[in-house]
């Protein structure tokens, strides 16, 4: 999978491909499609979600430039894979998920595989997790119309935003905060499950 889905489509940073060595995909799928957990194409996760394909997770990680004494804010924990792919870079890493049973299957999941690092609860993402901003980065699992306005107050001056904007077209945007401003580093057609208002 990281060769052939991640590394060969442009993703080189070294941590990142070695994160996605280490955490075991097939871990966070249902059984009944844990055959499908490192093909190239999202899986379905229940209760309308999916676990992105491997190649965008391997894309927004590296977009993301996490360093070790970061701390990350996720939004859409889903499944809990790219919580972990975090886990494995950024000092903290705070996840939100809106669906309940999501965010308790993920608990689950990243304890037996004895994530520490992580911090997960069930709440809405446009309100982000203001008790513990400001983030160094914060990532977006699901698609909104704009990069919400907590979210962008509770990343850090000089830190990066990567998330999925817009309805029917969409694209994943690279975004870096400078003050009040958010500069756009990269683009990338992409679909995503749009972002739920809780």
């Amino acid at each position: 999978m990281v060769a052939e889905q991640i590394r060969a489509r442009g993703v080189h940073d070294a941590r990142v491909l070695e994160a996605m060595t280490r955490v075991p995909r097939e871990q966070f799928v249902p059984e009944n499609v844990r055959s499908e957990a490192y093909a190239d194409h999202p899986v379905a996760i229940g209760h309308g979600q999916t676990i992105s394909q491997p190649f965008i997770v391997g894309y927004m990680t590296d977009a993301l430039r996490v360093d070790p004494t970061h701390r990350v804010l996720e939004i859409g924990t889903g499944c809990g894979y790219q919580t972990a792919i975090l886990a494995e870079l950024a000092r903290e890493v705070y996840s939100l998920e809106l669906i309940p049973e999501l965010s308790v299957r993920a608990h689950e999941t990243l304890s037996a595989l004895d994530y520490q690092n992580v911090h997960l609860r069930s709440g809405d993402g446009y309100a982000g997790w203001p008790e513990h901003a400001p983030y160094d980065r914060i990532i977006g699992a699901a698609a909104a119309h704009a990069v919400p306005a907590a979210l962008s107050d509770q990343l850090l001056d000089g830190g990066i935003l990567v998330m999925p904007i817009g309805t029917f077209s969409q694209e994943l945007r690279v975004l870096q905060k400078h003050g009040s401003s958010m500069q756009l580093l990269a683009t990338l057609p992409v679909r995503f499950v749009p972002m739920i208002k809780g």
